[in-house]
């Protein structure tokens, strides 16, 4: 196999491991690689980029972590670097570490969410169909179990509001969503650690969430746009999530 048959260039010998991947994005920006592709053996590719196999499976890591590639171990069909058809939990991690670096204000989560769950909520009372209420019911259902947990609770707060966004047929929304309630998870347990009476507060999420349904259900988009907003902000009010003081409406 050749560099001039395969179109893969040796790289320089500055940040090796950056210029690998940058290779390898450029054939998946471009169409040259796609979903399901494998990626030349760690062998092959190492004398087809001129670099040592060390710097390859360092770029490689990063792109496995990234949750563009999955590493197979083992030989033949099955085996080696494969583009991934799914997205990745690179974007959690990576929005998790900033948010907990302090790379973000708590407005600015704040106003991202608002902007995110207000159009989430309005498609899906447009666009949501039955399966979709259904599943939404049932995580209502077990959000009303009498020994549930303040974590268990936000997790399926959490599910909640994801189930919402995939309501409206729109992926990216539902995976950013995904990945904003996973980044923020830690800041929500403690804003129900702070609260004087928890179990009084997830009563009035309880009923909330139940509002919102019914609006998506009868495809009321503006309303279900209100209660969503309200819910939220009263939510960051009553929890003080992230140290957000919000004034009064």
């Amino acid at each position: 196999m050749t560099t001039e048959a395969s179109g893969w260039e040796p790289v320089q010998r500055v940040r090796t491991y950056e210029q690998v991947m940058a290779q390898i994005e450029e054939r998946i920006l471009d169409g040259r690689l796609k979903v399901g592709d494998h990626l030349p053996s760690e062998r092959d590719l190492a004398v087809l980029l001129g670099v040592s196999r060390p710097s390859l499976r360092e770029s490689l890591r990063v792109l496995e972590a990234l949750g563009v590639v999955d590493i197979r171990r083992g030989g033949g069909a099955d085996g080696g670097a494969v583009l991934l058809g799914t997205p990745g939990p690179g974007m959690v991690n990576l929005l998790k570490l900033q948010l907990a670096l302090g790379h973000f204000s708590q407005h600015d989560v704040l106003e991202t969410r608002l902007a995110l769950e207000t159009w989430s909520v309005a498609e899906a009372a447009r666009t949501s169909t039955e399966e979709d209420v259904h599943e939404l019911e049932a995580i209502l259902d077990q959000m009303d179990a009498p020994d549930i947990t303040a974590d268990q609770f936000n997790s399926l707060d959490a599910a909640y509001h994801v189930r919402i966004a995939s309501s409206s047929g729109n992926a990216l929304a539902a995976h950013l969503m995904g990945s904003l309630r996973i980044a923020i998870h830690k800041q929500m347990i403690d804003a129900y650690a702070r609260l004087a009476d928890w179990r009084e507060t997830a009563t009035t999420v309880r009923a909330e969430h139940r509002s919102i349904l019914a609006a998506i259900e009868r495809k009321d988009a503006e309303e279900a746009v209100r209660l969503v907003r309200e819910h939220i902000t009263d939510f960051y009010k009553t929890g003080r999530v992230g140290g957000v003081v919000l004034p009064d409406m």
